[in-house]
């Protein structure tokens, strides 16, 4: 008997050829036949599995993604994740990573190729297409913050940029298609997305003028679920249900009742600091994802703020970068205004915080601290690995790599 199952793009056969009468029937053993999905009427299912690789690879990413830009310090025993925290990431240590990031890319673009071979004329119309966009660009944002090198489909090497312009086409597809729609909130989805990835290409001009268009309390979130494990947010099981990862030893361990950035202390029976999963890391506990169904930040009008704010100061704003951070700051309760810099340094150094706090474990920290690192105004990573290199399961399966 051959059985093929399919795992995304790539599709593995396990043949057994001892006797000539041998049955050769072909069965797929999931619960939907591919050509089931070439009907209009499984549009909405095929949008729901793009948004699922999207949260799965995010929602598996973001405390690696933590451990490598100082959001979170190891309390665990797993060897890739304590690699991460030391600064050194490693190709046979992102496998998992680099495969989820690419399938949620391919998933969203190989479907959107689908939906118009199966709409037709009623594609651009069709309620479900700009979702698909979203999900196809904020998976290749993902992708462009965070790893090294762009491979696109067993293709060759790229530069990572190759994905910030993947991103923005998608980008200004779903916001047009949303805004014929009337769907504002994918509008503003789309124009916060493309807006972080102007920024990233240098386009800060159209970054202000998209960011200043999204409500300061607008969010899109990536979504999760506790029906199976795979619609879990990993983080919360790591953090809440487990003791892997720790805010002690990272400087949000000393910010105190901040909403942007929520840890609380366990206590034992005798009174002392709960310890991590190795015994000997005092845990402090992120309460951001306080469930295996917590959903984790896509687009936020506050980093729109902090988006407008880095612009001003890139101007030699002071003053209007204060003020934006402010308004940001307003978004929260607690909060009070900080006052203006002295100096272009302190300027940066409050941006950098702040903006820190705002996207604080969504999986974006580690590609600010690389930017600015190359433009010297960090140096947290000096030393450190600064993205996540191609797997070494893409380097032995693709032919178009040097090994």
């Amino acid at each position: 008997m051959t059985t093929l199952r399919n795992f995304g793009r790539h599709s593995i056969g396990v043949i057994a050829v001892l006797c000539a009468a041998c049955n050769m029937t072909v069965t797929n053993p999931g619960p939907l036949q591919d050509a089931q999905l070439n009907t209009p009427t499984a549009m909405p299912a095929l949008v729901n599995g793009m948004s699922g690789d999207l949260s799965f690879a995010l929602g598996n990413y973001i405390d690696r993604g933590g451990l490598a830009s100082g959001e979170l310090a190891e309390a665990g025993n797993f060897s890739a994740e304590q690699q991460f925290f030391i600064g050194v990431i490693r190709p046979e240590d992102v496998n998992p990573d680099w495969s989820n990031m690419q399938q949620a890319r391919w998933s969203a673009e190989n479907g959107l190729d689908r939906m118009k071979s199966v709409l037709g004329a009623n594609f651009e119309k069709n309620a479900d297409t700009p979702r698909a966009y979203l999900y196809g660009a904020f998976a290749n944002r993902m992708l462009g913050e965070n790893v090294c090198t762009a491979v696109i489909d067993g293709g060759p090497a790229q530069s990572d940029s190759v994905y910030f312009v993947r991103a923005e086409s998608l980008f200004t597809r779903a916001y047009t298609l949303a805004a014929a729609l009337n769907n504002t909130t994918v509008a503003n989805a789309a124009l916060g997305g493309r807006a972080s990835v102007r920024a990233w290409q240098g386009n800060w001009t159209g970054a202000v003028t998209d960011a200043a268009l999204v409500p300061n309390t607008f969010v899109y979130n990536a979504i999760f679920g506790t029906g199976t494990a795979r619609e879990n947010n990993d983080l919360a099981n790591q953090t809440i249900t487990r003791r892997e990862t720790t805010v002690f030893g990272t400087v949000y361990a000393s910010i105190f009742k901040d909403l942007r950035t929520p840890w609380d202390t366990i206590k034992t029976t005798s009174g002392a600091v709960q310890t991590g999963q190795d015994g000997k890391t005092k845990f402090f506990r992120q309460t951001k994802y306080t469930s295996l169904s917590s959903n984790v930040p896509l687009v936020k009008g506050a980093e729109m703020l902090m988006l407008r704010a880095e612009a001003a100061l890139r101007n030699g704003d002071i003053a209007g970068m204060t003020t934006l951070i402010n308004q940001q700051r307003a978004l929260y309760a607690g909060l009070t205004a900080v006052t203006a810099p002295a100096t272009t340094a302190a300027a940066w150094t409050l941006l950098q915080a702040e903006r820190g706090s705002v996207v604080w474990l969504e999986g974006r920290r580690l590609w600010d601290l690389r930017r600015w690192n190359v433009e010297g105004t960090s140096s947290f990573l000096t030393g450190r690995s600064k993205c996540v290199p191609i797997s070494t399961n893409e380097l032995a399966s693709n032919p178009n790599l040097s090994k």
